[in-house]
C-alpha cells in the first residue's frame, strides 16, 4: 500500500463507511459493553476515533498554515474529552463520528501539495504530514476492531494488512525488548520479515493481517504456526 496521502483518501473513505456502518448498529446496551481495550467501553472507543480525527485536523491545519498546533491541547484534556464522551447516546455518538470524517475530508481537500512535506508533531513524536492520512486509516482499521462487534482483522483489506505488518516488523526491528523472529506471510508470493538476529529465531507464519494483528495485541495468534513447533514468543507493547 502506498502511504501518498492523496492516493489513501479512498481507503480512509471506504474504511469510515464500514466503521458507521457498524456504529448505526449499536443500541444504548452495546454503546455501554466493554471493548477489546482494558477499561474502554465501545463507547470510549467511538468517542476517541471521533476526537483523534479532531486531533489530525489540528495537525493538518498546521501543516497547512505554519501554526505550531498540537493535536490536543494536553494528554489529560484528551483523556477527559473521552471520558466525557464514553456514555453519549448511540445517535450522538454516530452524529460526531459524521461530522468529524467530513472535517477531516475537509482539511485533507485543502491542503497544498507543498505542505505535505511539513513537519508536525504527534503525540508519539514528529511526523511528516504526508503520513497523516495513513495515520487516520490505522486508527479506523485497528479500532474497529477493539469496537468487538464482528469487525475482524480477516475483514481488513489485504494491502492495509500488509502495509501494517511491514510498519510494525520494521518499527519492532529497532526495539531491544522484541523477541526475534522471522516472520512468512502466507498471503501470495510475499518475502519473510526479519526482527532482530534470524539465526535460531522462530518462524511464525500465517495470514498477513494474522500476524500484524498478533504483533499489535490485537489477536492471539492462534492461527499462526511456529517452526520449530513451540509456543508463540511474546511481542513487546505496541504504541
Amino acid at each position: 500500500m502506498t502511504t501518498d496521502p492523496l492516493l489513501l483518501t479512498g481507503e480512509v473513505d471506504d474504511a469510515t463507511v464500514r466503521l458507521l456502518h457498524t456504529a448505526a448498529g449499536l443500541d444504548a446496551a452495546a454503546v455501554t459493553a466493554p471493548s477489546l481495550l482494558p477499561g474502554w467501553t465501545r463507547g470510549h472507543v467511538l468517542t476517541h476515533l471521533a476526537r483523534n480525527a479532531d486531533g489530525f485536523v489540528n495537525l493538518l491545519t498546521a501543516a497547512r498554515t505554519g501554526e505550531p498546533i498540537p493535536m490536543y491541547t494536553s494528554t489529560a484534556a484528551r483523556d477527559a474529552d473521552i471520558t466525557a464522551g464514553a456514555a453519549r447516546p448511540p445517535a450522538e455518538h454516530l452524529a460526531d463520528l459524521r461530522r468529524c470524517a467530513d472535517r477531516f475530508a475537509e482539511a485533507v481537500a485543502a491542503m497544498p501539495v507543498e505542505a505535505w512535506s511539513a513537519t508536525v508533531q504527534t503525540r508519539r513524536g514528529p511526523w511528516k504530514a504526508a503520513m497523516l492520512v495513513w495515520g487516520r486509516l490505522r486508527e479506523l482499521e485497528v479500532h474497529h476492531v477493539d469496537l468487538a462487534t464482528g469487525y475482524r482483522p480477516a475483514d481488513w483489506p489485504p494491502t492495509f494488512a500488509q502495509h501494517l505488518l511491514h510498519e510494525v516488523a520494521g518499527g519492532l526491528a529497532g526495539r531491544p525488548d522484541a523477541p526475534a523472529l522471522v516472520l512468512r506471510p502466507a498471503d501470495g508470493n510475499r518475502p519473510e520479515l526479519v526482527v532482530g538476529d534470524p539465526a535460531g529465531a522462530p518462524l511464525v507464519a500465517g495470514p498477513a493481517a494474522e500476524l500484524a494483528a498478533w504483533l499489535i495485541g490485537r489477536s492471539s495468534g492462534d492461527v499462526l504456526t511456529v517452526t520449530p513447533n513451540g509456543p508463540l514468543p511474546t511481542p513487546p507493547e505496541w504504541i
